[in-house]
C-alpha cells in the first residue's frame, strides 16, 4: 500500500463505474474503499437500465400475447390475456434489490471498503465523508470520482412525483394513466412509450426539435417512427416546446412554438413524464480544494486517460469518470472508465476509444447503434478527405426473422469507401442489441467491410443481416 495514506485508492460514488473501477483495481493489487451517498449501484441498477429493462421485458411479453394476428400465423392461439400492475412492479423491484446485494457482496468478499455517506474533495488526495456518526477525512494515493448523474427537469415544468414526475419515479409503476404526455423522444421516452402502450395507456410524444428522435441516424429515426410509433396509441407533436407544466387532475401542459415561444395549444393529460435527459450530479464535490471546477454545463474536466483537468492541465492523482465527465452517458461507458483510470493510476497508458461504444434502446422492436451516424460519417470525411458509403439490409429477408415472424428492421453500415473501414452501424429489429457487439468489435480493431464480408456466421441467425450488409458493401464498390 502507498506509504502515508488509508488506501491507494478511494473511490467517490458506487455506481456501475465506480464499481468496476474498484474491482478492477483489487486485481490489480491496490487497497481501495469506495464511498457511497445513497445505494450501491446508482442509476442504472436502482433507477435506471436494470429496472427499466424489468418493465420492458414484462411489458414486452403482455404485447407479444395479445398480438393476435401474430400468434396465428404461428399457429397459436390465446384468448383473456391479462397482466397485475403490481406484480410487474414487484418484479422490477426484486430484480433491482437483487443485483444490488450482488454488487454489495462483491465488494466485501474482494475486500473492499464501502463507506456510507457523502464524500468530497477536502485537498489533494483527501476527502471528507459526512455520515450518521459526523464528518471522518480519509486519504488516498489517487481518487476517482464517480458522482453520476440526475434527471434534467426544464424551466417551466412542475414535478410532484405522482402526475409529473421523471424516469426515477416512472419506474416505479404506481399507476397506469390512461393518458400520458411523454416529454422527449429520446432512449427513456421510447422505452417507456413501448412499456405504457403494451400496458393500454395512450402516449402524446412532445419533441422540442423539429423531428422525432434527433440523436439517431435518419434512416433509423424514420423506420422506427413507422414501427415503433405510427401503429401504436401515440400521437406527436414535433417542433413543440412544454414550456409550462402544471401537476393535477388534469395535468396543464402548455405547448409553444419553439422559434417563436408563442402558446399554440394547450394540452389536458392524465400524467406527464419528463424524459429530457440528465445532468451531472458535481455539486458539492470540494473540486476547488483540487484547484479544479466544473464546466459551464456542470460537468467534471477530464482527458483521453480520465485524468481530471484544471486550467487544461491534469491534476495529480485526481480522476473522473461516468455520466459526470459528459462523455457518454451509458453504464457500459462509465465502466470502461474506470478500468481506464485505474491503468493509468498503475502506469499503464489506455485510453477509451468512444467510437466502439454501443448503445441501444430496449424497444420492441430494438435499436442500437455504434460508432457515426451518416451526417456525422459525412462531416467527418469531409473534413478528412474521403468519401463516405452506407449500405441497408433488412430483416425481412432474414431466415431467422422470417421463422419468428419478426421481419420488421433493417442494418445500415457506414464505411469508407477508400479502406473500407466501418465508421457506423446503426440496427432496428429483433435482438438488435445483442447484434451490435460485433459491429462494436468490428470498429474497435477499424476493421474492413472488405475482411468483414469474409467471415462466416452461423445460419440461420440474425447476425447474417450484418453479413448481408459486409457482402453487400463489397459487391457495392
Amino acid at each position: 500500500m502507498s506509504q502515508g495514506f488509508d488506501y491507494d485508492l478511494l473511490i467517490v460514488g458506487a455506481g456501475v463505474g465506480g464499481h468496476g473501477a474498484a474491482i478492477h483495481a483489487v486485481s490489480c493489487g491496490l487497497k481501495v474503499a469506495i464511498v457511497e451517498a445513497a445505494e450501491m449501484g446508482g442509476t442504472c441498477i436502482n433507477r435506471g437500465c436494470i429496472p427499466s429493462k424489468a418493465l420492458l421485458s414484462a411489458a414486452g411479453r403482455v404485447r407479444e400475447l395479445r398480438d393476435a394476428h401474430h400468434l396465428k400465423t404461428l399457429g397459436i392461439q390465446l384468448q383473456g390475456v391479462g397482466f397485475d400492475r403490481q406484480a410487474i412492479a414487484n418484479h422490477a423491484a426484486n430484480i433491482v434489490s437483487k443485483i444490488r446485494g450482488d454488487m454489495t457482496n462483491s465488494l466485501k468478499r474482494l475486500g473492499i471498503d464501502s463507506i456510507q455517506g457523502w464524500g468530497k474533495l477536502a485537498g489533494p488526495q483527501k476527502v471528507t465523508v459526512s455520515t450518521d456518526r459526523g464528518e471522518k477525512t480519509v486519504t488516498a494515493k489517487d481518487i476517482i470520482l464517480a458522482p453520476g448523474s440526475v434527471p434534467w427537469v426544464p424551466a417551466g415544468i412542475e414535478i410532484d412525483g405522482k402526475t409529473v414526475f421523471t424516469s426515477d419515479d416512472a419506474l416505479k409503476l404506481e399507476s397506469l394513466p390512461s393518458w400520458i404526455a411523454i416529454i422527449g423522444s429520446g432512449y427513456i421516452g421510447l422505452e417507456f412509450a413501448d412499456i405504457y402502450t403494451a400496458l393500454g395507456c395512450e402516449i402524446t410524444m412532445i419533441e422540442a426539435l423539429d423531428q422525432l428522435m434527433p440523436t439517431f441516424d435518419p434512416d433509423i429515426a424514420k423506420q422506427a417512427q413507422r414501427v415503433l410509433i405510427a401503429p401504436r396509441d401515440i400521437e406527436t407533436r414535433a417542433g413543440l416546446l412544454a414550456a409550462k407544466v402544471t401537476p393535477g387532475s388534469p395535468v396543464l401542459i402548455e405547448l409553444a412554438d419553439t422559434k417563436t415561444k408563442e402558446v399554440v395549444e394547450v394540452l389536458e393529460v392524465d400524467a406527464c413524464l419528463v424524459a429530457t435527459g440528465r445532468i451531472p450530479a458535481t455539486k458539492n464535490l470540494g473540486l476547488e480544494s483540487a484547484g479544479a471546477e466544473t464546466d459551464r454545463r456542470g460537468f467534471i474536466p477530464v482527458d483521453d486517460r480520465m485524468a481530471v483537468l484544471a486550467g487544461g492541465e491534469p491534476v495529480a492523482n485526481l480522476w473522473a469518470i461516468g455520466d459526470a465527465t459528459g462523455k457518454m452517458m451509458l453504464a457500459h461507458a462509465a465502466s470502461a472508465q474506470g478500468i481506464t483510470a485505474v491503468e493509468n493510476i498503475c502506469g499503464r497508458q489506455r485510453t477509451v476509444d468512444y467510437r466502439s461504444i454501443p448503445a441501444a434502446a430496449f424497444t420492441h422492436p430494438e435499436i442500437s447503434f455504434v460508432g457515426l451516424t451518416e451526417p456525422a460519417a459525412q462531416e467527418l470525411g469531409k473534413a478528412e478527405g474521403f468519401q463516405v458509403a452506407a449500405v441497408r439490409t433488412y430483416f425481412k429477408g432474414n431466415s431467422k426473422a422470417i421463422a419468428e415472424g419478426e421481419t420488421e428492421g433493417l442494418a445500415k453500415v457506414i464505411y469508407r469507401q477508400d479502406t473500407g473501414e466501418v465508421l457506423g452501424v446503426h440496427i432496428l429489429g429483433l435482438h438488435a442489441a445483442d447484434l451490435i457487439q460485433e459491429a462494436a468489435n468490428a470498429i474497435a480493431y477499424r476493421q474492413s467491410v472488405r475482411d468483414l464480408a469474409f467471415l462466416v456466421h452461423t445460419h440461420p441467425t440474425l447476425s447474417e443481416v450484418l453479413d448481408e450488409a459486409y457482402k453487400r458493401a463489397v459487391a457495392t464498390h
